[in-house]
């Protein structure tokens, strides 16, 4: 393989490495995994209580009366432009990935 071809791949893959750490820094800075995480939990713990509370009372209990229907959306421009940022790179990496397999699979053929 020519020296400047090895040259032009290696930097390549170290522009593609800087967007793909920028891109994973800005969404770990903006909270984004956080709130995905917090959004898993579903009861507050005055629910929490008020469950317990109506167990050992020996009332009926259906989960949906505990878990507070009113959802707020907390997504605002910058939210959904990383977020479509992040799937587009997904996409972009993905496929960057396959056709670098391609390549290298060529070479081990060979």
């Amino acid at each position: 393989m020519d020296k400047s071809k090895l040259n032009k791949a290696f930097k390549s893959l170290v522009y593609i490495s800087f967007i793909i750490f920028t891109v994973l820094y800005i969404s770990q800075s903006s909270g984004y995994f956080d709130y995905k995480n917090r959004r898993k939990v579903a009861m507050t713990n005055s629910q929490i209580k008020q469950f317990e509370n109506d167990i050992k009372e020996g009332k009926k209990v259906d989960l949906k009366k505990y878990i507070d229907a009113n959802n707020k959306n907390y997504q605002n421009k910058i939210s959904k432009v990383g977020l479509s940022i992040s799937v587009t790179s997904e996409k972009a990496i993905q496929k960057i990935i396959e056709e670098t397999f391609k390549v290298l699979s060529k070479f081990v053929g060979e």
